[in-house]
């Protein structure tokens, strides 16, 4: 695979620091398991959905720190009770990194028929919206007749 090298790039552009770590962390990152999908469902909405088969709730953990939304799996501890003859749904430990956008927040996760489905929605504070100043006109004097 080819690199690509952005370092002249970063040798003039200043606060990019977490862009140059992001597509570090993207190009490092093994991107097979758990498969997923993301979706946008509206404007400012989207859909994480993990494929966690094997897993139940108590064995994932979603945490959020520093626009970053760190998916986990703890997978099974106790061995099966029969003898597996083939394993084709891996129940191996995992975690998952997603880089968040500003302003992104995660509004909730369920898990059904095996998926786990994370809700994100983009919420931008009222002091960084677009707001649209009215100009006035100075208004004319009213001359009283004497």
């Amino acid at each position: 695979m080819n690199a690509l090298n952005l370092s002249p790039l970063f040798r003039t552009a200043i606060g990019f620091d977490r862009l140059a770590r992001l597509m570090d962390t993207a190009a490092a990152a093994d991107t097979s398991y758990p498969p997923y999908n993301i979706e946008r469902t509206g404007d400012d909405s989207y859909r994480l959905t993990m494929a966690v088969a094997g897993f139940g709730p108590d064995d994932i953990e979603l945490t959020v720190k520093e626009n970053t939304l760190v998916i986990g799996g703890r997978g099974a501890t106790e061995p099966p009770k029969t003898e597996l003859l083939y394993r084709g749904i891996a129940g191996r430990a995992f975690e998952r990194r997603f880089v968040l956008a500003d302003h992104i927040v995660v509004e909730g996760a369920a898990l059904e028929h095996g998926l786990l489905h994370v809700s994100l929605k983009r919420v931008v504070p009222e002091a960084l919206k677009v707001r649209r100043i009215a100009v006035n006109a100075p208004q004319p004097a009213i001359q009283q007749a004497a």
